[in-house]
């Protein structure tokens, strides 16, 4: 009798220590790490935070229940980044998610173990991210900015919306733009436009970039995004001023930087990506490995146009480019 009753207690033992064990594996909530440069009360990060926590819950996760969001911000401050991220790996994330160049940096100094998801980066092979699209190899993955035919459509629209323009200066950092200036220098020749390039490797070559391109006298300015070029408020402020200043029309790389007072923008749908890098998130998190998972390539593009800035300086934007224009800020 007493070897019936130990034998049951035992089987009645497993059973819990089975349906112990599989609450818990029901019950895990998965930590994600979420680093950005900005600051969390901008309106644009409010959107980009949202359509990635929008695309979490479509794919069924929900915070609080099943993940946890570990959200850090550098508030434009770009020397935080080391700190937040090294806090992310000391609170063992998951998975980390890094919008841009100095976030993924960070984030890939601070951990060669935890999956890291890129929201977007112009060229993660020639950044070292990745060793390659198709296989990435490390413990990085996620979604390029480069798209090799977009700097060719960003010249095509700024030579559609002002035909007179022949001489585009080309104001670059060589550390991050050299894939950029490639593609520029292509899509140039076919057009029948000449491109001068102007190095600005800090803030303070800015003066004498300024300088070069008066003595040149171009006709419209080219800006690739950068985080010394664009990133910093302050000096995207001076290339905003030179440009209005000169009556120069100005071709960037981010929506933003037209609600600043830019004339136009072509490039990829950041929220878009925001999105997908929730996909990736849930490839990981269901075991996939970033080194197996692709990089992808931008597919939703986006223009934006500020007529306010086109009448500072005494432009008219074509009615055919207006009417392609997702975003108009008057």
């Amino acid at each position: 009798m007493k070897k019936q009753i130990t034998v049951v207690t035992l089987c009645a033992m497993l059973f819990a220590l089975c349906f112990s064990a599989e609450a818990q594996q029901v019950k895990k909530i998965y930590r994600i790490g979420y680093l950005h440069a900005a600051s969390a009360s901008d309106p644009r990060v409010e959107q980009q935070r949202e359509a990635f926590r929008k695309g979490l819950r479509q794919l069924g996760y929900v915070e609080g229940q099943n993940i946890a969001i570990e959200y850090r911000y550098a508030e434009g401050d770009a020397d935080r980044f080391p700190a937040l991220a090294a806090e992310l790996v000391r609170l063992k994330a998951d998975v980390i998610v890094a919008p841009g160049e100095r976030a993924i940096r960070a984030a890939k100094d601070a951990t060669h173990v935890i999956p890291i998801v890129m929201v977007f980066s112009r060229d993660p092979v020639a950044a070292g991210f990745v060793a390659g699209l198709a296989r990435p190899g490390g413990n990085v993955t996620g979604m390029s900015s480069m798209s090799p035919e977009l700097n060719g459509k960003r010249l095509e629209l700024l030579k559609e919306a002002f035909p007179g323009i022949t001489h585009i200066a080309f104001l670059w950092n060589p550390r991050t733009a050299i894939t950029d200036l490639q593609d520029t220098r292509v899509a140039a020749q076919a057009l029948g436009l000449e491109i001068q390039t102007v190095e600005v490797r800090s803030p303070s070559d800015f003066d004498k970039a300024f300088s070069a391109i008066d003595k040149k006298r171009a006709d419209a300015l080219r800006v690739p995004t950068d985080p010394v070029l664009t990133v910093p408020k302050a000096n995207q402020a001076r290339i905003l001023e030179f440009a209005a200043r000169q009556r120069l029309p100005a071709m960037y790389d981010d929506g933003q930087i037209v609600e600043a007072g830019g004339l136009m923008s072509y490039a990829p749908n950041l929220i878009d990506m925001y999105g997908r890098a929730a996909v990736y998130v849930h490839k990981i998190l269901k075991g996939a490995k970033p080194a197996d998972l692709p990089v992808e390539q931008p597919t939703k593009f986006e223009l934006v146009i500020n007529l306010k800035a086109a009448k500072q300086i005494g432009l008219t934007i074509p009615p055919n480019v207006l009417a392609r224009a997702d975003r108009v800020i008057k």
